[in-house]
């Protein structure tokens, strides 16, 4: 029996390259536009039609959360890094500013990190934040054990709370220190100094 060719493993390292090259480039429209980055525009950069893109990135979701996954991973090994500090409050607290900072200064992140509330799709998980509740759940459970944080409070709602605090001081002339005051005045209300 004659060998078939191989023009789908060559499709599938061409569809690959595209991936990577569009990745790159929208990495570099949401660092300059933030969430609004237009995917027409990287699909012309990169020299790809809009069907192709759309092909690896079906909702602006998905580019934001492509965009923003090794952040996050960032994000999870710091997580990972405080878990093993002394005090459960100051280890959640320090990951929780540095959270809000993140999502302060990269543009893009706090939209890829929010919730849409009408998603299309009911298993349309929104990974980026999921990924970071999970990063989070032990610094949680920690400080909650400890008896520093309510027992009520959620990771989901510390995700919220930080990508709120991003999302009302983006427009703000010094959004950084905005955010670090509006965080510190919340922290006052999760977890008041003991």
């Amino acid at each position: 029996m004659p060998k078939q060719p191989e023009r789908p493993v060559r499709q599938r390292a061409d569809a690959r390259r595209n991936y990577e090259r569009i990745l790159a480039v929208a990495e570099e429209e949401v660092a300059a536009h933030g969430a609004d980055a237009s995917l027409e525009k990287i699909a012309r950069t990169v020299g790809v039609g809009s069907a192709t893109v759309r092909r690896h990135f079906p909702t602006r979701r998905a580019l934001l959360e492509a965009v923003a996954q090794q952040r996050i991973a960032g994000l999870g090994a710091r997580a990972r890094e405080l878990a093993a500090h002394d005090d459960g409050r100051a280890a959640l607290l320090e990951w929780l500013g540095e959270v809000v900072e993140y999502c302060v200064c990269v543009r893009g992140l706090a939209a890829a990190l929010s919730y849409d509330i009408a998603q299309p799709e009911p298993h349309d998980e929104n990974h980026c934040a999921a990924d970071l509740e999970a990063a989070a759940a032990p610094l949680l459970a920690r400080a909650v054990r400890d008896g520093a944080v309510a027992p009520e409070v959620t990771t989901a709602d510390l995700i919220a709370l930080s990508v709120g605090i991003a999302l009302a001081t983006a427009g703000h002339p010094d959004p950084v220190a905005l955010a670090h005051r509006l965080f510190h005045l919340a922290v006052a209300g999760i977890s008041p100094q003991r």
